[in-house]
């Protein structure tokens, strides 16, 4: 099974002030992303992580990368500066890049932190995933929401769970207009 999830700010306290998230504290934060991750990601899965993945050193996410199920591939996000942390494990990612194009059931989708106006094979249905404008996207950008086959997979959006294509497809206008 294949998972999407992008702009999780583990560790980053501000977030749940700028973003209006449901939690007490960083700590309840994080703990609950990560239930909600293991409660769908199993052990030989993989998740696609779309940036903003955490907000620490590199030790602190080679802990939680621990903690987390599933083969991670990993699309770097303006926020990732654990990255560069000499104590980062890279190997904790399958793999690492800016932009990544892949097959999900038959569909290509192209990944990316950022939203693209135009993406390789959108005019023969290819899917874009991205991050980046967290809830308040589509408000800030209302161009994003006429683009067709562009979904937003930010965990502000998706109800803090890692999602598949086929829940992005099906629920999509459901988390972004309810």
């Amino acid at each position: 099974m294949k998972y999407y999830i992008a702009d999780t700010h583990f560790y980053h306290k501000n977030m749940i002030k700028y973003e209006n998230r449901p939690f007490t504290s960083v700590e309840d934060m994080n703990n609950t992303m990560i239930m909600n991750w293991n409660s769908r990601v199993r052990k030989g899965d993989e998740i696609y992580i779309l940036g903003d993945f955490a907000f620490c050193s590199g030790a602190e996410a080679n802990k939680l990368l621990n903690k987390l199920n599933g083969q991670k591939y990993f699309i770097q996000g303006n926020h990732d500066s654990f990255m560069k942390d000499k104590e980062f494990d890279r190997s904790k990612f399958k793999s690492t890049r800016e932009l990544m194009k892949i097959s999900d059931n038959g569909t290509k989708i192209i990944l990316c932190h950022y939203p693209m106006a135009v993406w390789d094979c959108q005019h023969h249905g290819a899917v874009h995933l991205y991050g980046h404008t967290h809830r308040g996207g589509f408000e800030r950008h209302p161009i994003l929401k006429q683009l067709e086959n562009a979904y937003n997979v930010g965990v502000d959006v998706t109800g803090f769970y890692p999602v598949t294509l086929e829940e992005i497809k099906s629920e999509y206008n459901n988390w972004v207009n309810g």
